[in-house]
């Protein structure tokens, strides 16, 4: 779906007229000199009285980073709500669908003037917010923001004695044992955030090999009650010394992958994974795995990683 374009930047809208809003408060008269006065500067920063300097992307939205286009750090929400109107006005008559403002936390200010023009809060970071209007025809088709969080455990299986890497959190009600894992940083692949992770918690160090498990919650209390993806890889072991984080754990061992699958120290999701690793070990890895290849994808000069269980050889002609 092209709407999908969109994901990285904003959304809905509170809809109505545009116009007789940007009149400067006749009540406030040093504000009003204020607009003159800065309106004066923004044309000696930009050159020009037209509209917000934006980006066009291909799905016909125009999307504005107010750190980028050179407005004074002093400047008024009336100034900033009149350069938005005449923005407005041009975009619509150039048939643009959807208008997305950057808002970088020092001018804030300008948030509260773009909601007198219909604007509404996508998502914010720690140093931005990012605001939408839709301009086209029927209800809003902007997507929404992120609405999951990516959790990535790695079990790490000694293939020698059959024993797996497992930990007890000492921020758990229950001290159940369950792989080492934690949140993926942006930006990150699944396989080395679980490398990552075992070592911050264990001091083990290892290396991805799989895929193994993948597990859905929504409204995760965890997760400020969005939904949650956890994922479980099969990791090899390059080190065996345990050296834990007393901090995140109360306990770390090698446990035997037989007495994890049956224990009742343990949460559902681990030791059903631990059955899965007993049959790989039994069966090969190639029975459970889901390998990672990457390819590159339509955007040129980027690249994904797809997950998928081995494909038999192709025979030879």
């Amino acid at each position: 779906m092209a709407a999908r374009g969109f994901v990285y930047k904003l959304i809905p809208l509170v809809r109505g007229g545009l116009r007789g809003r940007t009149s400067c408060p006749a009540r406030i008269p040093v504000r009003a000199f204020s607009c003159t006065a800065s309106r004066s500067q923004l044309h000696s920063v930009e050159g020009t009285g037209g509209p917000l300097a934006g980006k066009v992307d291909r799905f016909g939205g125009v999307t504005v980073n107010l750190a980028d286009i050179g407005l004074p750090a002093d400047i008024s929400e009336c100034l900033f709500s009149t350069l938005l109107q005449e923005s407005l006005v041009q975009w619509k008559s150039e048939g643009k669908v959807a208008v997305w403002l950057r808002v970088p936390i020092s001018l804030s200010r300008c948030a509260a003037a773009a909601s007198t023009h219909g604007f509404t809060f996508h998502h914010a970071t720690h140093d931005h917010a990012v605001l939408s209007l839709w301009l086209g025809e029927g209800e809003s088709r902007l997507p929404g923001f992120a609405t999951h969080q990516v959790g990535v455990a790695g079990a790490v299986v000694d293939e020698s004695n059959g024993k797996v890497l497992v930990v007890q959190d000492r921020n758990k009600t229950k001290n159940a044992w369950k792989f080492p894992g934690g949140l993926s940083d942006p930006g990150e692949n699944i396989g080395v955030t679980a490398v990552r992770e075992v070592f911050e918690e264990t001091g083990v160090r290892s290396e991805f090999r799989s895929l193994l498990s993948i597990r859905q919650q929504h409204n995760h209390p965890g997760a400020f009650g969005m939904s949650d993806m956890y994922i479980i890889c099969r990791l090899s072991p390059l080190t065996y010394d345990i050296n834990f984080c007393t901090q995140e754990c109360l306990r770390c061992e090698w446990l035997d992958l037989a007495e994890l699958a049956k224990t009742n120290d343990t949460t559902p999701i681990t030791s059903r994974v631990a059955r899965l690793l007993l049959h790989g070990l039994e069966r090969g890895f190639g029975e459970i795995d889901l390998s990672m290849e990457e390819l590159p994808a339509v955007y040129s000069g980027m690249f994904y990683q797809l997950y998928h269980r081995q494909l038999p050889p192709t025979p030879k002609s």
